[in-house]
C-alpha cells in the first residue's frame, strides 16, 4: 500500500493529522501572542513551530513504520507498537525543549495526551490498512482460484469431446476401407486430418468467430456425407454480416455428432440438417427426428458439457426444442 503514496503525500497527510492534534494550540495562539513582546514573542513562534515540526515528524515516522515494518493484525499489539515510539518520542522532544529554552510551557498533560492521540492515529490507520491488504489479497487469491477452476473446467469439458468425435470418425473409416475405394479412403484421411488439427490449434482459444466454426463444419461434412452415402445433407444459410460473432470453440461439432448418435438415417430416413441464424440472434442447428429401434449406447454429455463451456465462457444458455418431428439447439452468439 504504501507503495501507492509518495513522500510529499505522505508528508501532507502529517502535516494535516499534525495540525489536527494541536488545533487547541492553534485557537489559543493569538491570545497568547497578544500577551508577548519582543523576544519571547519570538520564542514563542519558534518553540511553537519546533513542536508542530516535530508532531509532523512524529506522524510522517509512524505511518511508515505501520505500513512498512508493523505488520500484525493484532490491534493491541500494533497499539504497543505505538505507544513504545510516541512515548521514545515524548521523552525526546522533553530533551530538545529543555535544552533550548529554560522555561518550557505546554510540556505536560496535553502535550501527553497530543502524543497519546498521534498513537490512536497512527494504530487505526495501520490496522485499518492492513485489514484492507488482506482483504484485497484473499479476494485476489479466490479471483485466481476462480480462474484456474474455470480453466480447468472448461479443459475437461473440452477434452470429453474429442475421443467421442474420434470414435465416430473411425467408425466413418472402417467402412470406406471396407468398400476399398482407395481414392475416397485418402481424400476421408486427409479430411479428417484438417478436423483433427482445427481441434488441436483450437483447443486454447475459447472464443472463436462463426466463420471459424462453419469452416471446420464444412470440412467435417464431406467425412459425414462419404459415412452415409449421400444419406446426410447440410444446409448452411447465414448471412455474411453473421460470420464475425463470436463462439465457444467446437460448439457445432458435438451437435453433428448427437444428430448421427441418436437417429437413423437410411434410404428411408434421410437426414437434412438446417443451420441458420434466427431473428433473435441465436444460431439454430435442426434436424428431423428419426428415433432408432434401440437407445443408442452413450454417457448423454455432450449436450451438457456445451451448455456448461457456453455458460463458462460466455454466461449464456442454449436451448433446446423438441416438436416431436424435428429437434432444434439454439446457441447464442456473442
Amino acid at each position: 500500500m504504501l507503495k501507492k503514496y509518495s513522500p510529499y503525500q505522505l508528508l501532507f497527510i502529517s502535516l494535516i493529522a499534525a495540525m489536527f492534534v494541536m488545533y487547541p494550540d492553534i485557537t489559543w495562539l493569538p491570545f497568547d501572542l497578544g500577551r508577548l513582546a519582543g523576544s519571547e514573542k519570538t520564542n514563542y513562534i519558534a518553540f511553537y513551530l519546533l513542536r508542530f515540526t516535530f508532531l509532523a515528524a512524529l506522524v510522517f515516522l509512524l505511518i511508515k513504520i505501520n505500513l512498512q515494518r508493523i505488520k500484525t493484525p493484532d490491534f493491541k499489539k500494533r497499539f504497543g507498537y505505538n505507544v513504545i515510539i510516541s512515548i521514545i518520542a515524548y521523552a525526546i522532544y522533553g530533551g530538545l525543549s529543555f535544552l533550548m529554552y529554560a522555561k518550557v510551557r505546554h510540556y505536560g498533560s496535553l502535550v501527553l495526551f497530543q502524543f497519546f492521540i498521534i498513537s490512536i492515529l497512527s494504530t487505526l490507520m495501520g490496522h485499518i490498512i492492513t485489514l484492507y491488504n488482506e482483504q484485497r489479497k484473499r479476494e485476489l487469491e479466490i479471483e485466481e482460484l476462480k480462474v484456474k477452476n474455470l480453466e480447468s473446467r472448461y479443459d475437461a469439458l473440452t477434452n470429453q469431446i474429442n475421443p467421442h468425435f474420434f470414435f465416430n470418425s473411425l467408425n466413418g473409416l472402417t467402412s470406406l476401407i471396407r468398400k476399398k475405394n482407395n481414392e475416397e479412403t485418402l481424400t476421408y484421411v486427409n479430411k479428417l486430418s484438417d478436423v483433427f488439427r482445427y481441434i488441436l490449434q483450437s483447443d486454447k482459444k475459447g472464443l472463436v468467430t462463426l466463420e471459424e466454426e462453419l469452416t471446420f463444419v464444412d470440412a467435417f461434412r464431406y467425412m459425414m456425407e462419404i459415412r452415409f452415402a449421400n444419406k446426410l445433407e447440410y444446409h448452411i444459410n447465414i448471412d455474411q454480416k453473421t460470420l464475425s460473432q463470436k463462439i465457444p470453440v467446437l460448439s457445432i461439432l458435438p451437435l453433428l455428432d448427437n444428430i448421427v448418435v441418436h437417429n437413423t438415417i437410411d434410404s428411408d430416413h434421410k437426414m437434412v440438417i438446417n443451420i441458420f441464424v434466427n431473428e433473435n440472434n441465436e444460431l439454430v442447428i435442426s434436424n428431423p427426428i428419426y428415433p432408432k429401434l434401440s437407445p443408442p449406447v452413450t454417457n448423454g454429455t455432450g449436450l451438457k458439457n456445451l451448455e456448461g463451456r457456453f455458460l463458462l465462457l460466455m454466461n449464456k444458455q442454449i436451448k433446446t426444442e423438441n416438436k416431436g418431428n424435428v429437434f432444434n439447439v439454439y446457441l447464442p452468439l456473442g
